[in-house]
């Protein structure tokens, strides 16, 4: 498995959240997007979180219970298995949050333009390119030939109507509510 942070960068992030130079209830609101999954030690992040914000924190995650439901668990197992161990459950989050916590399934639109996996749902074709498979940081930490074998199978699948047969109906699909969940946090 790869990593391809600089080796600076944990140190750094390590320092901001687990403490972050703001003092208490400096702030209205609060919001983390797809981060919490790299933090280093998610209560003391969270529990940061709370302490410089007065009211709402909101947290955008993926739920990894929920990582299965798409196509992709089928298709490249090894990247759902490695998000799933990567982010943290939506309880964890809600226990560190404290207070009053409500989770909101975030539905993606078909033509989502983000670059996480699951904002293709209906357009397969994208993860053929190398550049969208790189926005998921997950297939940065499979094994090698991984990403090849999956590349190889779509293809193919994608070519002779396999994929349409079993999952076409998602490239019509408005939305898609996969793992993707906003956490809101009220004191």
């Amino acid at each position: 498995m790869r990593d391809q942070r600089p080796a600076h960068l944990p140190t750094a992030i390590d320092a901001v959240a687990q403490s972050l130079p703001f003092a208490d209830g400096n702030f209205d609101a609060s919001m983390s997007t797809f981060s919490v999954h790299q933090w280093p030690d998610l209560s003391a992040g969270l529990a940061e979180m709370r302490r410089v914000t007065r009211g709402v924190v909101l947290i955008l995650t993926c739920d990894p219970a929920r990582l299965s439901r798409s196509w992709l668990a089928e298709y490249a197992p090894e990247m759902i298995e490695v998000e799933a161990r990567r982010y943290p459950a939506i309880a964890a989050i809600a226990d560190g949050l404290g207070g009053q916590v409500e989770v909101v399934p975030v539905e993606i639109p078909l033509q989502c333009t983000d670059g996480f996996s699951e904002a293709y749902y209906g357009r397969p074709e994208r993860l053929l390119e190398p550049g969208a498979r790189r926005a998921n940081s997950a297939w940065s930490f499979v094994a090698p030939g991984v990403e090849a074998r999956f590349t190889e199978r779509l293809s193919r699948d994608l070519e002779d109507g396999t994929w349409d047969e079993k999952y076409g109906s998602l490239r019509t699909q408005p939305t898609f509510d996969g793992s993707l969940r906003l956490i809101v946090g009220r004191p």
